[in-house]
């Protein structure tokens, strides 16, 4: 993660709702596979993916990513639980949700629907525009879903 300064201030309420609608966006835009309204939520597209150490650094990139991860998982939804705006972050919880239909981490396509827990943090500059995106899955409860590891015992 960047070693940027967050801001000492707290937001103001108005500034609190403008970040959290503007993740929002953000999420339902790709449930509803208008990617082009997900980009225009960046002000420079950037996703870093803690589980996998993957970055997708700038339009291409993400618009890459964006394909993969539905080709995977062509039916998949976020679905935001929680949504705290501090300072210059926002974090969102939700429901990763889908039928992995594609190859997913050289896995062939097992036909399994997963649910899994995860978190979106999302940093604004000082203009107020999203500039860094960490995706937290839970990659661990995934592969067990898919079947591609054991269940722990017990």
């Amino acid at each position: 993660m960047s070693t940027a300064r967050r801001s000492s201030s707290a937001p103001t309420a108005a500034v609190r709702r403008k970040r959290e609608a503007i993740v929002r966006e953000h999420m339902e835009s790709e449930n509803r596979l208008d990617f082009d309204a997900t980009m225009g939520t960046f002000h420079h597209p950037r996703y870093e993916l803690i589980a996998t150490g993957d970055v997708h650094d700038g339009e291409g990139e993400v618009a890459r990513y964006f394909e993969e991860s539905r080709a995977a998982f062509p039916d998949m939804q976020i679905r935001v639980l929680h949504m705290a705006v501090d300072g210059d972050v926002a974090i969102a919880y939700a429901m990763f949700e889908g039928t992995q239909e594609g190859e997913f981490m050289s896995m062939p396509p097992s036909g399994k629907r997963v649910s899994v827990p995860m978190a979106d943090v999302v940093r604004f500059d000082a203009d107020g525009r999203a500039v860094e995106h960490w995706g937290v899955t839970d990659t661990g409860a995934m592969m067990m879903q898919l079947g591609a590891v054991p269940a722990p015992a017990g």
